[in-house]
């Protein structure tokens, strides 16, 4: 019963990992069906050492989130002349991310930090209420900012996907709070790149995806590029003229 309950999450998590050894599947798919975000944590520090690896970087901007931030591997060409830091664990939820803010992202003191979480958390039979996971996000902005109180924060919101295209309401739910929230905070940012993944019927555009109907494809991570590094160019420089 628990497998089922993880459904189309685990689905799609299982399909990526179809060309990997057999270990490693059944790791992934404990990980994405656990609650307790501890089942990560040499996922967690294999990031840390990597990025440490790098040396000081400068003004950094920090990249967070699940799957689609880990398999973003163009991510520093993407973002330039943005210096970035990809700190992606798949199948990670958004408690998962509030979990490890400080290893993850105040450790590094990033100029700003850009969250992707929450896709996880809403699935067909396993979706959390927009509203738990709204208040997680506050308490992930709230423990940032009290080592970085300046910090700013920008939330990707809940990307459309064939897979998960029965539970888009919800996401789109969730959406809003954050969105709503974002506006009334100084240094708080909404970005929402759902519209260009859609096609001319109002679905979600296969040419976006990869074959597994849930994470982005070339095409869908070139969409990505184009809105989000500029709203980040934008808004980092009007933050820095003000």
């Amino acid at each position: 019963m628990k497998f089922m309950k993880v459904g189309a999450a685990v689905l799609g998590i299982a399909v990526v990992l179809a060309t990997v050894p057999a270990y490693k599947i059944f790791s992934e798919l404990r990980k994405a069906a656990s609650e307790d975000p501890r089942v990560y944590a040499d996922d967690v520090a294999a990031l840390v050492l990597g990025t440490k690896e790098r040396g000081e970087l400068v003004a950094p901007v920090l990249f967070i989130g699940s799957s689609s931030i880990r398999f973003w591997e163009t991510l520093d060409r993407d973002m330039q002349p943005l210096v970035t830091i990809r700190h992606g664990f798949g199948g990670s939820k958004l408690a998962d991310v509030e979990f490890y803010a400080e290893e993850l992202v105040t450790a590094f003191a990033p100029r700003a930090v850009v969250v992707f979480a929450g896709t996880n958390d809403i699935s067909p039979g396993n979706t959390k209420p927009p509203e738990v996971l709204f208040a997680t996000y506050q308490r992930f902005v709230a423990k940032v900012r009290a080592t970085l109180p300046s910090v700013q924060i920008f939330y990707i919101g809940i990307t459309p996907s064939i897979l998960r295209w029965e539970v888009w309401d919800e996401a789109q739910a969730t959406n809003q709070l954050i969105a709503e929230f974002c506006e009334l905070q100084a240094g708080l940012y909404y970005i929402e790149t759902g519209p260009n993944l859609l096609g001319a019927d109002g679905k979600p555009n296969s040419d976006n995806y990869r074959f597994d109907g849930l994470h982005l494809s070339a095409r869908g991570y070139a969409i990505w590029t184009d809105v989000i590094q500029s709203r980040l160019l934008k808004d980092l420089d009007d933050h820095s003229n003000h």
